[in-house]
């Protein structure tokens, strides 16, 4: 394995901070213009594309013998996501009130909810990104290859599940019929969340690759904290408890369904 330029990356780690820093400045400024906080959920993925491509350009100044295939596939692999994801929550929320989970926030504590909104998702999203920003930097032997072709293979598998899983989810919730009823088909059949069991394989998949290195365990504390995130957190545990409030229908769903991990249902599908 060779020498891992250290200085480099923690260069690196400093100029993503400010472009981060940066980042959540604008969205904010466009969120008090509008009027409105949710934007900054499209805010989420391409926060991850400008990371990404940050630390490719700062890598080429800073790390010139780095291996230039990791160091743009990364940027691919995080900008097909990113974007897809942008896109996807942009329309989901267009033409619709703001998302209900900041207007509570806001109401519950007006006083500190651009503090709690901005800076905090900006600072998880800085975390978060530890595995991309690693990748770029260092060339590798025949382990980096190894291990980047399985977190190659562990990305497409997680994007493929929040893709599908968020297409199926879109088309079940266009239809008026549907008002009121549980999404029991397809991917969510087999797991309540296949989106959020997609995105946390895509950051498995990242991390992947940042283990050619040794940096690359530092980029796991990234990993694990957006998968807690995911389940614990923001994600699914937040979700049920609106869901179970509005959806007689949810406590059986729950019942036979995966939480998370996509397993076949415990009782035979209707």
């Amino acid at each position: 394995m060779s020498t891992f330029p250290w200085a480099a990356w923690a260069a690196n780690l400093g100029v993503t901070l400010l472009a981060v820093a940066v980042l959540m400045a604008l969205a904010l400024a466009v969120g008090v213009r509008r009027g409105r906080h949710d934007g900054v959920d499209v805010v989420w993925g391409l926060g991850f594309v400008l990371i990404a491509l940050v630390s490719a350009v700062t890598a080429m100044v800073l790390d010139p013998a780095g291996d230039v295939w990791r160091r743009w596939l990364v940027v691919v692999l995080v900008a097909v996501w990113g974007g897809r994801l942008a896109r996807h929550v942009a329309r989901r929320n267009h033409g619709r009130p703001e998302d209900r989970r900041y207007a509570e926030m806001r109401a519950r504590a007006p006083g500190r909810f651009l503090l709690k909104v901005y800076p905090v998702q900006g600072a998880v999203m800085w975390v978060v990104s530890l595995p991309v920003q690693s990748v770029p930097y260092g060339t590798v032997g025949t382990w980096g290859v190894l291990v980047t072709v399985l977190g190659v293979l562990v990305w497409a598998v997680g994007f493929g599940f929040e893709a599908v899983g968020d297409a199926q989810l879109a088309r079940f919730t266009a239809d008026p019929a549907h008002r009121g009823q549980v999404l029991d088909s397809g991917l969510w059949r087999y797991t309540r969340h296949p989106n959020y069991f997609g995105d946390a394989c895509v950051w498995w998949g990242l991390g992947l690759l940042a283990l050619a290195h040794p940096a690359g365990l530092i980029g796991l504390v990234g990993v694990v904290v957006i998968t807690v995130n995911l389940v614990k957190g923001t994600g699914a545990a937040l979700l049920e408890r609106d869901i179970a409030e509005r959806r007689p229908g949810y406590a059986d769903y729950v019942r036979r369904t995966s939480g998370f991990l996509p397993w076949p249902p415990r009782s035979p599908h209707p």
